[in-house]
């Protein structure tokens, strides 16, 4: 039976959990950050009770309607309600998107951690392939993807996912370096602790607060690229609404109806300055350097 070491600082590591919640509430940036996700979250989930119509339903009497009492946020081209449009756009922008994040995530923090632990020629592999993705520029890359696999939010999905490989990859191998270097590592080789056991129970976790920040942080990264894939007709497909498809049919009517292309992209601002804000005030918190400080 493999010894665990007592070493291991896993009783200490569940008292900071606590001491974190705190630190994120008093968190101005961070707090503000979260209230902007739980909007926009929110306003995704609880769609189907918010709007007032179904988001295909037409009226050729109210095309480009101004906003009013019975559409708050106006009509499209076709008549349908933009509030309606938006929010169920929301599921689908922030599901490709969250999705795609945690696909990266699911993917480039294993090869880090076998990069980073097991080291030797594994290492070598897989940091020049990572290397050579993240020598193209993450949009275009994104784009050529989608354009090989061809239009739709699921191969939107997999693009920004491979594209987000990289940077989860190379960031849990830099922690697993650092940390594999540590006292309670060296002890549970010392006292023959299989290495999955101590990836697993010792190594993962202590590495793991870097990778929390990077994928709030890769959510707004996913929401601009999504968008831009649907804004080219890469991602969505009528009629399906996503942010993205809307800015782009709305970019048409800017000067008669500049509602039709704000309200979309006022939603894609606020979600992305959310994930952006909750990622900086978990960064601040998560980061060992600003506990010490603090």
């Amino acid at each position: 039976m493999d010894a665990v070491p007592p070493l291991a600082p896993t009783r200490r590591r569940r008292a900071r959990l606590g001491a974190d919640f705190v630190r994120l509430v008093r968190n101005r940036i961070a707090l503000a950050g979260l209230l902007l996700v739980v909007l926009s979250l929110g306003g995704a989930a609880l769609a189907p009770w918010l709007t007032p119509y179904a988001p295909e339903t037409m009226d050729y009497t109210a095309l480009l309607a101004e906003p009013s009492l019975a559409h708050p946020l106006g009509t499209d081209d076709l008549g349908r309600d933009i509030l309606s449009r938006m929010l169920h756009g929301a599921r689908l922008s922030l599901a490709v998107s969250i999705g795609a994040v945690a696909l990266a995530v699911g993917i480039g923090v294993p090869l880090g951690l076998l990069a980073g632990y097991v080291g030797g020629f594994i290492e070598e592999a897989l940091m020049r392939v990572v290397d050579s993705v993240m020598a193209l520029p993450s949009l275009v890359l994104a784009l050529t993807i989608t354009a090989v696999l061809g239009p739709g939010l699921v191969n939107a999905m997999l693009a920004i996912a491979i594209v987000s490989v990289p940077t989860f990859t190379r960031l849990t191998r830099g922690q697993v370096l650092s940390v594999k270097q540590n006292e309670y590592v060296l002890a549970a080789r010392a006292v023959g602790v299989r290495p999955v056991l101590i990836v697993l129970r010792h190594v993962l976790p202590n590495a793991v607060n870097p990778v929390i920040v990077q994928a709030s942080l890769g959510i707004g990264f996913a929401i601009i690229t999504e968008s831009s894939l649907s804004f080219i007709g890469l991602g969505a497909q009528p009629p399906t609404a996503t942010w993205g498809s809307m800015v782009q049919v709305g970019f048409q009517y800017l000067e008669t109806a500049p509602w039709f292309a704000l309200a979309p992209a006022a939603a894609i601002f606020i979600a992305v300055l959310g994930f952006n804000m909750l990622g900086e005030g978990l960064r601040e918190i998560l980061d060992p350097t600003s506990r010490s400080r603090g």
